[in-house]
């Protein structure tokens, strides 16, 4: 790498390391703030998530902070296993990816420490809660609308990012049976054409596409692109290595294509394309305030998320395109809405003006920073380097 570069990553990977201290403790019961200063609640998607930037970090004071709140939440966990979206708030319910996602975070802290019984009676009950969650009682989850990560944005039925952490908790927890019925379903193509054939279940795989669906549920889907699903579908081995390089392929040409229109400012995917525009079907009146195109959850640029296709692209090997991205994150993650930070670790950026529209110093922007620098510098994916061993030991697919 260019040294200059490097300079430049390392700096940032100091300042990433500074706003997870800064937000490790916050007003609520001291659990950590979801942003420095515009989110004091500790979120629980984002901290489970944050988890792998506290882990590749090495710093173990980050580390007996996610203890804690992964302690907290399992006493705050419903009676029938549904984890709270607030750390602290029990009350506090209805989120999709909340569960799974804790799943995922215990599995990684057990594979960091090796104490693979930490919460088992928690663990026993959230995986109970997702045994629930599938309307034809199989093995893709469904969720409602605006229940995911996506406060915004409507994946109505199976959504692929909750069903890929879904998938990546269990191989993480050693459930490979039921890992190996929901890759299989995922595999099953979408259907279209206005009706479903006997015996045909619907899945998330898109005939003649690289990625897989946004969402499907019976006869609808959408065939939008989910950056942060089909990453974690890569990261996790869901993705063949050949459909990973295909999808990698149709990411990049297309991003130079949206660059072209002036639809992207930046050289970094957008978190979902094409934009949703007031004219589609799937527009919503409620987008207009939040969800222009370009904007948010309809294709705004989200550190995070960049971190998780970062990681994707090192376990495709694009070693030099994962170097490059990083380059462009670690100058992108410069701005800021207060201009005296060095670094702004902002939560997302308009499209097509690359301009920080979010909070600063969002926690897992820095983390998944750390995560993604991991990567790049090791060639190696921690936690899903093993999942995807063991996709690979399973029967093969296309």
């Amino acid at each position: 790498m260019d040294p200059f570069k490097k300079q430049q990553i390392d700096a940032a990977k100091q300042a990433a390391l500074a706003v997870l201290s800064h937000n490790a403790h916050g007003p609520y019961q001291g659990l950590p703030r979801t942003a420095g200063w515009g989110y004091p609640e500790p979120y629980t998607r984002d901290l489970m998530i944050s988890i792998l930037g506290m882990f590749a970090s090495d710093n173990p004071q980050l580390i007996a902070v996610i203890r804690n709140v992964l302690e907290t939440l399992a006493k705050n966990q419903t009676e029938h296993g549904h984890i709270p979206s607030l750390v602290h708030d029990k009350e506090d319910r209805g989120s999709s990816d909340t569960t799974p996602l804790f799943l995922f975070a215990v599995g990684i802290y057990r594979k960091a420490t090796g104490k693979q019984d930490f919460l088992q009676h928690a663990v026993r009950k959230a995986l109970a809660w997702m045994e629930y969650q599938s309307p034809s009682d199989r093995a893709l989850v469904a969720q409602q609308p605006t229940s995911d990560w996506r406060d915004e944005q409507w994946v109505t039925g199976y959504g692929l990012y909750v069903n890929s952490i879904v998938y990546s908790s269990l191989r993480l927890l050693g459930q490979d049976e039921r890992a190996e019925r929901l890759l299989r379903e995922i595999g099953q193509l979408t259907i279209t054409g206005g009706r479903i054939p006997p015996h045909v279940r619907e899945g998330l795989t898109i005939k003649n596409k690289p990625y897989y669906a946004f969402w499907s549920y019976k006869i609808y889907s959408s065939e939008r692109f989910d950056l942060l699903g089909n990453s974690l579908a890569i990261l996790s081995g869901i993705a063949s290595p050949a459909r990973a390089r295909k999808m990698i392929a149709w990411i990049e040409a297309e991003c130079i294509d949206m660059r072209k229109n002036g639809e992207l400012a930046v050289d970094l995917p957008p978190n979902f394309f094409p934009f949703i525009q007031p004219e589609d079907a799937d527009w919503l009146p409620r987008y207009e305030k939040f969800n222009m195109p370009g904007e948010y959850h309809n294709g705004g640029i989200w550190p995070f998320i960049c971190g998780f296709y970062i990681a994707a692209l090192v376990a495709s090997k694009k070693f030099k395109l994962a170097e490059e991205k990083l380059s462009v994150l670690t100058e992108l993650l410069k701005n800021s809405q207060n201009a005296s930070l060095p670094f702004g670790f902002n939560e997302w950026f308009k499209a097509q003006k690359g301009k920080p529209m979010g909070q600063d110093w969002q926690t897992w922007s820095a983390a998944l920073y750390l995560y993604a620098v991991k990567c790049v510098e090791e060639r190696r994916t921690p936690f899903f380097d093993e999942i995807r061993i063991n996709r690979a030991k399973s029967r093969p697919r296309r």
